[in-house]
């Protein structure tokens, strides 16, 4: 069986992270930069289950760390979509430039 060598897995890996950065730091839609940072958040997810099946194939520590980093994002995606709920209702726009005008 041919294996991926892991430099591959880490171009994709680091290819995604800046995907979502560049998607965070661009976008004005606040649901768009909780996809960007949902993004890094997978992306560093490949990275902790590829050094844990090259570095420690017997062990499933990168494992444990990937479901919990899921567990929070998805957390946090709960709580920050109640939040963008509540901006609307409240303000008729979740975009960034207007929510900051919002606060005076």
């Amino acid at each position: 069986m041919n294996e991926i060598p892991l430099t591959h897995i880490l171009f994709l890996s680091t290819a995604l992270f800046f995907i979502g950065m560049y998607g965070l730091f661009t976008r004005r839609n606040l649901i768009t930069m909780l996809m960007a940072i949902e993004l890094m958040l997978n992306s560093v997810n490949i990275n902790f289950v590829a050094f844990n099946k090259y570095l420690y194939p017997d062990k499933l520590n990168g494992v444990f760390f990937t479901l919990f980093i899921i567990a929070v994002a998805a957390a946090e995606a709960a709580v920050a979509i109640a939040i963008f709920i509540n901006l609307y209702r409240n303000h008729r726009s979740i975009d960034v430039e207007e929510t900051e005008q919002m606060r005076y």
